[in-house]
């Protein structure tokens, strides 16, 4: 769902650049706060300190993009940070698809392996398509 309404915001952003501003600053501000709050419901996690750390730290980058502060280098080591965590968990992403995609959110207890690493790959997904997102708003910031 991030991802659909992150796309369709750069769509928004791109075709109506008289009122990006106005409408990016919100609907950032807004993603900052929910990524605190996917920060916030890690603390029952398994290894919940890299989750609380990666979910905050991609809600600062929003709330500092919504202000127009824009961090390129921090921006890019939070794509590699996310690129290499995925890596690691890709052999068990693929290992669910190759089940044939079972239900993954039918109990909040993973009783399966492919579950819980799964659902960490989603979520360093949506990590990596913001951080993205906002690193290619950086680079279209005139100084």
């Amino acid at each position: 769902l991030i991802s659909v309404l992150g796309f369709l915001f750069s769509i928004i952003y791109h075709l109506v650049p008289n009122l990006h501003d106005e409408i990016m600053k919100p609907i950032l501000l807004l993603l900052a706060i929910l990524f605190l709050l996917f920060a916030a419901v890690q603390y029952n996690d398994p290894d919940p300190l890299g989750w609380m750390g990666l979910y905050s730290f991609v809600a600062i980058m929003a709330a500092f993009a919504a202000f127009e502060r824009y961090h390129q280098g921090v921006l890019l080591l939070g794509i590699a940070i996310c690129l290499v965590w995925l890596g690691t968990l890709l052999p068990m992403f693929v290992h669910w698809i190759r089940l044939g995609m079972p239900n993954i959110a039918g109990s909040m207890k993973a009783t399966e392996p492919h579950i819980e690493h799964t659902r960490e790959f989603l979520g360093l997904f949506l990590c990596l398509l913001m951080l993205f997102f906002l690193y290619i708003k950086a680079r279209n910031v005139k100084p």
